[in-house]
């Protein structure tokens, strides 16, 4: 395989672990170079020099801790003003399973900065070159729980929820630039995530568990069937359109000038 390809270069978040390190493994093999961010150097080499020497694209390694204020704009200024870049896989995240009122403030700040902020501002250090140069793909991963906000904790899936709506909004500005955006929302993956969250995933009905590989690869599928808003897990994909017409088929009724009638406040002048 030659190491020069019109693909150009992916960056990927969280890629030392689970679901980024797929995500280089399989971008690679399409044809990517790629930049790999994580927190671990080690690790970050380890993967590295697997995916160099199965594939011979380029890998580089740029070690950042995106729950890090400071570590953020590095990666953001390499997005910027690398014109190589054309790919971002957003996918540095950090769940909690355990409840509100039993969770650590400290640890839910972080994992909105790295959910929520570093994602923002990774998208948005992208998107502008991307617009100008008229290519480019924005993967950003969410969740289910970003439509299922019963399930585990509160600030997790608000998190996702943003994810989704940011994603939603941002491929709707994009449209016609040639810039693709896709949200993807996994189920539970099995992943190192969730010892971290307090919830190993052998606690989890195996059922409900689809291994990295699997992911990955169904959402890369979604990816080339043109799905924005791609659920590995989901049977029919026709439950989420009818989902998501329900809620497009509020949108006029949002906003208005008297307040409904079952609230029997009356038309004022």
């Amino acid at each position: 395989m030659s190491s020069h390809s019109s693909k150009g270069t992916a960056l990927i978040t969280g890629a030392s672990t689970g679901i980024g390190a797929v995500y280089a493994d399989r971008l690679a093999k399409r044809g990517y170079d790629l930049i790999l961010v994580a927190r671990s150097q080690e690790k970050l080499s380890e993967v590295a020099k697997q995916i160099q020497s199965a594939t011979g694209r380029k890998v580089e390694t740029l070690p950042a801790d995106l729950t890090v204020p400071t570590d953020v704009p590095r990666v953001a200024d390499r997005l910027a003003s690398d014109s190589s870049i054309t790919a971002l896989v957003n996918n540095a995240g950090t769940a909690a399973a355990n409840k509100l009122l039993e969770s650590d403030p400290n640890y839910l700040d972080q994992m909105i900065q790295l959910n929520v902020t570093a994602l923002t501002r990774l998208a948005l250090a992208a998107a502008p070159r991307f617009v100008a140069r008229a290519n480019g793909l924005i993967i950003n991963i969410g969740s289910i729980v970003a439509l299922a906000p019963e399930l585990l904790n509160g600030t997790y899936s608000g998190t996702k929820a943003y994810v989704q709506n940011f994603s939603t909004s941002l491929k709707n500005e994009l449209a016609g630039k040639g810039v693709t955006v896709q949200v993807v929302l996994p189920g539970a993956t099995a992943t190192p995530m969730w010892d971290k969250a307090g919830l190993p995933i052998h606690n989890l009905p195996t059922e409900w568990v689809m291994t990295t590989e699997d992911m990955v690869d169904a959402s890369l599928a979604g990816l080339d069937q043109g799905e924005f808003a791609t659920i590995p897990a989901l049977p029919n994909a026709a439950d989420f359109e009818a989902y998501e017409k329900a809620r497009i088929a509020l949108a006029p009724n949002l906003s208005r000038k008297n307040p409904a009638d079952r609230y029997g406040i009356g038309a004022r002048q």
